[in-house]
């Protein structure tokens, strides 16, 4: 998988209100909170995961061909000549294999390459096959892991529900042979927001905090979640919380400054925008900071 600064590890959240589940997109990237739910999703489908589905990959999946509506923001959307024939390579090799450790092999490769294209539900499938045939803590957060990128690139809400569900499945085999594995558990609470029991994920946020009042992607997930429901409070005590713990955490810095301002201390946001700011030097970071402060004037 491609590495990514800390201003593009957005997730996208679901929010349980009192009455109704309202979901929401947050692409990767810094996403200005002015933006309504047309917006948001209009830029998380502009950023969407590269991949099929939870089903068995195909080769039209690397056919070569950029997929319609790809553009010059988008250059992760193809796939080099070279991979693509090691890909189909690799496909063909698995489909004929039929000696079970051989085959699992050739599927260990695939799931390799296409992480390293990152489509993620199809490497999340052949790392699936490996945990099924070698089940253990590890092989299947391996699974659940490219699944659950796979789930936070998801560009349209019946994708997303889709590859929650495959995700929720593989946490929970995670958790079934280490109910200790707070990453899964946040990862699974993520899933759960997406899903017809959004109580449960924040329930299961809230226990990670319980057994860990330091992790920063609990923290930082349920700030994003008191965001979106406009608990500006909360969400300031979050992401102080969370920078705190890791004062150089740029997206907690830019929604800590976000629920600063929206709460009226101007002077504290302008001072955690900047400092997101000084942090990245990512264009886009930088845009949407300087929006921002000039929200504050």
């Amino acid at each position: 998988m491609a590495t990514r600064t800390s201003s593009q590890q957005l997730i996208l959240v679901v929010v349980a209100l009192a009455v109704v589940a309202g979901l929401y997109f947050l692409p990767k990237g810094i996403v200005k909170p002015k933006e309504g739910k047309a917006e948001m999703s209009e830029q998380a489908a502009r950023t969407a995961n590269r991949d099929n589905g939870a089903a068995a990959p195909s080769t039209a999946s690397v056919n070569g061909t950029a997929p319609a509506g790809a553009t010059a923001e988008q250059p992760h959307l193809t796939i080099a000549p070279a991979q693509r024939k090691e890909i189909d390579a690799l496909l063909a090799k698995y489909s004929a294999e039929r000696d079970p450790i051989a085959r699992l092999r050739v599927a260990s490769d695939l799931a390799d390459q296409y992480k390293a294209v990152e489509k993620f539900d199809s490497a999340g499938y052949y790392y699936e096959q490996l945990a099924l045939a070698r089940p253990g803590e590890q092989t299947w957060k391996r699974a659940a892991d490219s699944y659950f990128e796979a789930f936070s690139f998801a560009a349209t809400e019946e994708r997303q529900k889709m590859l929650a569900t495959k995700t929720r499945e593989l946490y929970e085999k995670v958790l079934k042979n280490n109910p200790e594995n707070l990453d899964a558990k946040t990862n699974l609470g993520m899933a759960y927001m997406a899903g017809d029991n959004p109580v449960k994920g924040v329930t299961l946020l809230r226990e990670v905090l319980v057994a860990d009042p330091r992790n920063e992607n609990a923290l930082y997930n349920l700030g994003l979640l008191s965001i979106q429901s406009n608990q500006y409070d909360k969400a300031a005590e979050r992401f102080r919380e969370l920078t705190k713990v890791n004062p150089d955490n740029i997206n907690g810095q830019f929604y800590l400054g976000v629920s600063l301002a929206k709460n009226g201390a101007k002077e504290e946001a302008k001072a955690a925008f900047l400092k997101a700011k000084s942090l990245s030097p990512d264009p886009a970071l930088s845009a949407s900071v300087d929006e921002q402060l000039a929200q504050l004037k």
